[in-house]
């Protein structure tokens, strides 16, 4: 692997792991919010958000997935990874100025169709906020490019 190109699907084995770390910055939730469009006072509101179960506010659920997306990207299987499909379970809310851990951790391998089944976690500390798993496309060493209709197939 290196800048410009992820793990070929080649070089990836089972139980191969990454993770990606991101803290969620009040700026993160407030930009979120206006590229998104998801203004829910939960978020953007404190005097709200203190009247809820959560107690103040909390980070959007995709921003904090987003990390996941990161980890994809930049460590594992990296640059020229291409996502297909994202199964997420929120368990636990992230607050402003919490750190989040993204793992993703290879599942499984179909070396035919190029695509590898993710293993994916958020942590803050000990404790899980997201599970799931992912499917994306990686590169080759036989540098086949996919047709249009294989990215969908």
């Amino acid at each position: 692997m290196n800048d410009m190109n992820g793990y070929d699907i080649e070089d990836l084995h089972l139980g191969m792991r990454a993770t990606f770390s991101k803290t969620i910055t009040e700026a993160d939730i407030v930009l979120f919010a206006g590229v998104s469009g998801d203004n829910n006072a939960l978020h953007i509101n404190e005097e709200f958000a203190a009247t809820t179960r959560f107690g103040g506010r909390i980070a959007h659920g995709f921003l904090t997935a987003s990390v996941i997306s990161a980890a994809v990207a930049n460590r594992l299987p990296g640059p020229g990874t291409i996502y297909l499909s994202q199964q997420l379970n929120f368990l636990a809310p992230v607050r402003p100025g919490q750190t989040v851990h993204a793992s993703v951790i290879v599942h499984s391998i179909d070396l035919a169709r190029r695509r590898v089944t993710l293993d994916t976690t958020c942590r803050v500390g000990d404790l899980v906020v997201i599970e799931g798993q992912a499917v994306v496309m990686t590169t080759s060493s036989a540098k086949r490019r996919p047709a249009a209709a294989e990215l969908c197939s």
